[in-house]
């Protein structure tokens, strides 16, 4: 039987490493795929991918990913995929979501960290490493792409005011209730 993937999404600063790291470790076998290091993989070529001529080089990222996330949950693992994975790039999840849901496959988790715009600007400034994104317009829009959810609001936390581990408990209840697993009905067939 396949392990459960969690997908923990949300805008730059939102603290998906952190949290995601903190749930990995929380069981005797899991995987914390980081997608940020899939994008750091391609060698020549790539594009930074929050912009729009990005896009054809985002969904072959997607697709490696969750394959990737479907061969760990297949080998047991529990998989936590920590990235920015809007509802617009759910559709690469979809055969594992109707899997999961005809007891075939791993069930899929979906939780977005959402601070308020303010504070994931704040959040995302504040972090130094080399690579990160610190520039507000970039920040601003991702934020702006999770802000409405429609049917998958319900797979929000807010963390304006969370410390990380009031997030990664506020995460492991959401997980362990089941109310953040994703169906096929919520999912895009494809993109945008």
């Amino acid at each position: 039987m396949s392990a459960d993937i969690i997908i923990l999404t949300g805008p730059p600063g939102a603290g998906k490493s952190t949290v995601a790291r903190a749930v990995a470790e929380s069981h005797p076998r899991a995987v914390h795929l980081h997608t940020d290091d899939f994008w750091g993989f391609i060698a020549w070529g790539a594009i930074a991918p929050y912009l729009a001529e990005s896009d054809a080089q985002n969904q072959t990222v997607l697709r490696v990913i969750s394959g990737a996330a479907r061969e760990y949950a297949a080998g047991g693992y529990v998989t936590v995929v920590d990235g920015i994975i809007g509802p617009w790039m759910l559709h690469h999840f979809r055969d594992l979501v109707a899997a999961g849901e005809q007891g075939e496959g791993p069930r899929v988790h979906y939780l977005v960290l959402r601070p308020s715009q303010a504070e994931t600007v704040r959040r995302a400034q504040a972090r130094t490493a080399p690579d990160a994104l610190v520039d507000d317009g970039p920040i601003v829009s991702l934020w702006d792409q999770f802000a409405e959810l429609a049917a998958l609001e319900s797979h929000v936390i807010d963390t304006s005011a969370q410390k990380p581990d009031e997030t990664v408990d506020a995460v492991a209840a959401a997980i362990s209730g089941g109310g953040c697993l994703l169906d096929t009905g919520t999912i895009p067939m494809s993109g945008r």
